[in-house]
C-alpha cells in the first residue's frame, strides 16, 4: 500500500483519538485535516466513521474492570443494573433524533458557517457553564438518577449539529445539571461506547459497498493510531480536570470557529462539510 496514504491514516486516526473525547469537536478537526490531507472522499468520510472504533476500544479498556463489573453483575446486582438502565436511557435521545433528522442535518447543517458558529456558542456555553455557581449534586456516575441520565441523553443530542461535540454537551451540560468535572467527563466516556459503537456499525453498513481487503492496512493504521491517542488523551483529561476547569477548551473552540471562518472566506480551504 501507499506509503502516503498510511501517513494519511496515521494523521486522522491521531487526530481522532486526541479530539474524540474532549469538548472540541472530533468531526469539526477530522473534517480541517481531511482536507489539508486530500483524504475527503467518500473513502475518506467512512475512514473517519470507522476509526471511531479505535477510541472506543481505549475507553473500554481504560475501564475494563468496571465494564466487566457491571456485566457480571447485571444478573443480581441493583447497583450495576442501575447503571447500566442509565446508559441505555441516556443514549435514545441521540439515536432516536439522530435517525429522524440525519439526512436533514448534512443537508442544512454540514457547512463552514454552521460549523463555526456551533464551536463559538459551544464555546460560551462551557465560558457560562465555568463562571455560574457550581453546585456538585452528583459527586460520581453511581449516584447519577434515571431522570439525569435522561437529561444527559438529551444533551448529547445536541451533538448532531456539527461542531457542537458529543463529549462537550454531555459534559458541560452535566456540569449545567449539579454533576462534578469528574463525573460529567467519566458518563461522557461510558455513554460513547454505545454511542460510537452504533454510529460505526451503522455507517459501516450503509457504505459496505467501499470496503476492500486492500484497506486493511489502512484500517488497521487509523485503529491502532486512534486507539493509542484516545488511550493517553482520556488519562490526560482525567488528571487535568482534577486541578483546572474547562475554560482552557472553550477559548480554543472560539480561535478554531474563527479559523474555520477565515479559511473559508479566503478560500485557503476547500471545505467539504
Amino acid at each position: 500500500m501507499d506509503f502516503l496514504i498510511l501517513f494519511k491514516a496515521l494523521v486522522l486516526g491521531i487526530v481522532e483519538g486526541l479530539t474524540e473525547f474532549l469538548p472540541i469537536s472530533s468531526t469539526g478537526h477530522l473534517i480541517l485535516v481531511g482536507d489539508l490531507l486530500g483524504f475527503n472522499d467518500a473513502r475518506g468520510k467512512l475512514f473517519e466513521i470507522v476509526i471511531q472504533s479505535g477510541a472506543i476500544l481505549a475507553v473500554c479498556w481504560e475501564y475494563r474492570a468496571r465494564i466487566f463489573n457491571t456485566l457480571r453483575g447485571l444478573p443480581r446486582e441493583r447497583a450495576a443494573q442501575r447503571f447500566a438502565l442509565n446508559i441505555v436511557i441516556a443514549f435514545i435521545p441521540l439515536a432516536v433524533l439522530g435517525l429522524l433528522f440525519k439526512k436533514a442535518i448534512e443537508a442544512h447543517l454540514f457547512k463552514p458557517l454552521p460549523v463555526a458558529l456551533a464551536f463559538i456558542v459551544g464555546a460560551i456555553f462551557i465560558l457560562w457553564a465555568e463562571r455560574r455557581r457550581h453546585t456538585i449534586r452528583v459527586d460520581s456516575v453511581d449516584d447519577l438518577s434515571a431522570l439525569d441520565a435522561l437529561k444527559l441523553g438529551l444533551a448529547q443530542a445536541l451533538a448532531l449539529i456539527p461542531g457542537t461535540s458529543r463529549s462537550g454537551a454531555t459534559i458541560i451540560g452535566g456540569l449545567f445539571f449539579g454533576l462534578s468535572r469528574r463525573a460529567a467527563a467519566e458518563f461522557s466516556f461510558f455513554l460513547a461506547i454505545p454511542t460510537l459503537i452504533g454510529a460505526t456499525l451503522y455507517q459501516s453498513y450503509k457504505e459496505r459497498a467501499l470496503f476492500s481487503a486492500d484497506d486493511l492496512g489502512l484500517w488497521a493504521t487509523g485503529f491502532v493510531a486512534a486507539f493509542v491517542s484516545a488511550f493517553f488523551c482520556v488519562r490526560w483529561l482525567l488528571r487535568f480536570i482534577s486541578t483546572h476547569d474547562f475554560t482552557p477548551f472553550a477559548w480554543y473552540r472560539i480561535a478554531f470557529g474563527i479559523v474555520i471562518i477565515v479559511t473559508w472566506q479566503l478560500d485557503l480551504i476547500a471545505w467539504t462539510a
